[in-house]
């Protein structure tokens, strides 16, 4: 029992554990995942992201809205200009891993 209890103490505290379910359910969604992917290239611009998917201007904003929220993604205000990227290196280890784990598991 005291192993579980040496377990159970190395889990994250109860406002991590809700925070990491806010973003792993924000990442269910196919379009933030290619929006993610797309800044994990480059920063771009909603005109971009709006070319690169064929999505309205209001649905990517809307979804870079959420990931903003959640810390994912920055906006980088440059005169009447914004741009959007990765908000850290964290995130870009995160979206990079993933890719490596669903390749590595298709072959």
């Amino acid at each position: 029992m005291e192993y579980i209890n040496s377990l159970v103490s190395g889990l994250p505290d109860e406002a991590a554990i809700l925070r990491l379910s806010r973003i792993f359910h924000a990442l269910r969604s196919e379009p933030r995942l290619k929006i993610m992917y797309l800044l994990l290239e480059k920063e771009m611009c909603v005109c971009e992201l709006e070319a690169a998917l064929g999505m309205s201007q209001s649905s990517i904003s809307h979804n870079l809205r959420t990931l903003r929220q959640l810390d994912l993604v920055r906006a980088i205000k440059n005169g009447r200009f914004v741009t959007y990227s990765l908000a850290d290196d964290h995130v870009r280890l995160l979206l990079e891993l993933s890719r490596k784990h669903v390749t590595g598991c298709a072959q």
